[in-house]
């Protein structure tokens, strides 16, 4: 139960960082990114954390959310065990995992 808590906690937490994380590209604000949810244009960061979870263990340490030329990408930066980072681009409208980049 613990565990869920904190991992409950931690997504929103990762949420707060979504929306005052500036992005390179043009930065939606949080209405933006709730609407693009809402009308189903996007998958929610819930379920991005769920599909990285499978594939990249580590601490979620950051979040950017992208929208560029018509097209919303999550960048997530996620530490390892080992402490290697590394940046995840995931398209926020499929959740198909792009790259896996470690910096």
């Amino acid at each position: 139960m613990l565990n869920s808590f904190r991992s409950r906690v931690y997504e929103w937490v990762l949420v707060a960082l979504l929306c005052a994380c500036p992005a390179n590209a043009e930065s939606p604000d949080q209405n933006d990114v709730s609407r693009a949810v809402e009308r189903g244009e996007i998958r929610p960061l819930a379920d991005m954390l769920s599909v990285l979870r499978g594939k990249l263990p580590g601490e979620v340490v950051g979040v950017e959310i992208e929208h560029e030329n018509g097209r919303w990408q999550y960048e997530l930066r996620v530490v390892d065990a080992s402490g290697r980072l590394f940046e995840v681009s995931i398209d926020a409208r499929t959740g198909s995992i792009e790259s896996i980049r470690e910096k």
